[in-house]
Protein backbone atom coordinates (compact mmCIF):
# COMPACT_ATOMS: atom_id res chain seq x y z
CA UNK A 1 0.00 0.00 0.00
CA UNK A 2 1.15 3.80 -1.23
CA UNK A 3 -0.70 6.67 -0.22
CA UNK A 4 -3.49 5.02 1.72
CA UNK A 5 -4.77 5.67 5.19
CA UNK A 6 -3.82 2.81 7.58
CA UNK A 7 -7.18 2.08 8.32
CA UNK A 8 -7.61 -0.14 4.80
CA UNK A 9 -5.48 -2.71 6.49
CA UNK A 10 -8.81 -3.80 8.59
CA UNK A 11 -10.47 -4.13 4.81
CA UNK A 12 -7.96 -6.45 3.91
CA UNK A 13 -7.79 -8.96 6.82
CA UNK A 14 -7.29 -11.95 4.34
CA UNK A 15 -4.27 -10.60 2.92
CA UNK A 16 -0.68 -10.00 3.64
CA UNK A 17 -0.27 -6.51 3.19
CA UNK A 18 3.08 -4.60 2.90
CA UNK A 19 3.21 -0.96 3.56
CA UNK A 20 5.33 0.47 0.83
CA UNK A 21 6.96 3.06 3.56
CA UNK A 22 7.51 0.15 6.06
CA UNK A 23 9.36 -1.48 3.19
CA UNK A 24 11.69 1.04 2.22
CA UNK A 25 9.66 1.95 -0.99
CA UNK A 26 8.01 5.42 0.24
CA UNK A 27 10.16 7.00 -1.67
CA UNK A 28 10.36 4.71 -5.21
CA UNK A 29 8.95 6.11 -8.16
CA UNK A 30 5.06 5.01 -9.45
CA UNK A 31 6.78 3.55 -12.44
CA UNK A 32 9.78 1.68 -10.37
CA UNK A 33 7.22 1.38 -7.08
CA UNK A 34 4.94 -1.50 -10.15
CA UNK A 35 8.30 -3.26 -10.84
CA UNK A 36 9.42 -3.28 -7.49
CA UNK A 37 6.94 -4.66 -5.97
CA UNK A 38 6.64 -7.55 -9.02
CA UNK A 39 9.71 -8.30 -8.47
CA UNK A 40 9.66 -9.10 -4.52
CA UNK A 41 6.78 -10.86 -5.92
CA UNK A 42 3.49 -9.00 -4.79
CA UNK A 43 0.57 -9.27 -6.66
CA UNK A 44 -1.29 -6.11 -5.89
CA UNK A 45 -0.27 -3.04 -5.56
CA UNK A 46 -2.79 -0.75 -3.70
CA UNK A 47 -2.42 3.35 -3.77
CA UNK A 48 -4.44 6.60 -3.80
CA UNK A 49 -2.16 8.18 -6.31
CA UNK A 50 -4.46 8.51 -9.58
CA UNK A 51 -1.29 9.58 -11.75
CA UNK A 52 0.40 6.05 -11.21
CA UNK A 53 -2.02 4.95 -14.14
CA UNK A 54 -0.75 7.30 -16.45
CA UNK A 55 2.92 6.44 -15.68
CA UNK A 56 2.85 2.53 -16.75
CA UNK A 57 1.81 0.06 -19.04
CA UNK A 58 0.20 -2.93 -17.08
CA UNK A 59 -0.06 -4.97 -19.97
CA UNK A 60 1.84 -8.49 -19.60
CA UNK A 61 2.42 -7.30 -15.58
CA UNK A 62 2.38 -9.96 -13.20
CA UNK A 63 1.30 -7.24 -10.34
CA UNK A 64 -2.44 -5.87 -10.80
CA UNK A 65 -3.21 -1.88 -9.95
CA UNK A 66 -5.88 -0.62 -7.47
CA UNK A 67 -6.51 3.05 -7.06
CA UNK A 68 -8.39 4.61 -4.60
CA UNK A 69 -10.01 8.07 -6.30
CA UNK A 70 -9.33 9.47 -2.46
CA UNK A 71 -7.11 9.18 0.70
CA UNK A 72 -9.29 11.23 3.07
CA UNK A 73 -9.97 8.58 5.82
CA UNK A 74 -13.49 9.17 5.83
CA UNK A 75 -14.28 9.36 2.61
CA UNK A 76 -12.20 5.98 2.13
CA UNK A 77 -14.33 3.97 5.26
CA UNK A 78 -17.37 4.92 3.07
CA UNK A 79 -15.98 2.05 0.14
CA UNK A 80 -14.59 -0.16 2.92
CA UNK A 81 -16.75 -3.50 1.01
CA UNK A 82 -15.44 -1.82 -2.56
CA UNK A 83 -12.03 -1.69 -1.55
CA UNK A 84 -11.86 -5.11 -0.56
CA UNK A 85 -13.83 -6.70 -3.12
CA UNK A 86 -11.71 -4.69 -5.78
CA UNK A 87 -8.44 -6.27 -4.00
CA UNK A 88 -10.21 -9.78 -3.72
CA UNK A 89 -10.84 -9.85 -7.74
CA UNK A 90 -7.45 -8.36 -9.01
CA UNK A 91 -5.71 -10.57 -11.20
CA UNK A 92 -2.18 -10.20 -13.26
CA UNK A 93 -2.05 -6.71 -15.56
CA UNK A 94 -5.40 -5.53 -14.13
CA UNK A 95 -6.47 -2.07 -13.64
CA UNK A 96 -9.33 -0.98 -11.21
CA UNK A 97 -10.12 2.65 -9.89
CA UNK A 98 -12.83 3.54 -7.40
CA UNK A 99 -14.30 6.23 -7.84
CA UNK A 100 -14.34 8.27 -4.07
CA UNK A 101 -16.71 11.70 -4.75
CA UNK A 102 -16.08 14.18 -2.07
CA UNK A 103 -19.14 14.88 0.12
CA UNK A 104 -20.71 18.49 -0.68
CA UNK A 105 -19.26 20.98 1.83
CA UNK A 106 -21.72 22.35 3.75
CA UNK A 107 -22.93 26.13 3.15
CA UNK A 108 -22.00 28.54 5.87
CA UNK A 109 -24.66 31.15 6.84
CA UNK A 110 -23.46 34.60 6.75
CA UNK A 111 -24.73 36.96 8.79
CA UNK A 112 -24.96 40.94 7.81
Amino acid sequence: MKNVPYGVLEFLQGHQVELAEDLGWARISNGDLIKTAEAAGFDTVLTADQNIVYQQNLKGRKVALVVLGSNIWPVVLQHAAAIATQVDSARPGSYAFLEMPLPPKPRGRFRR
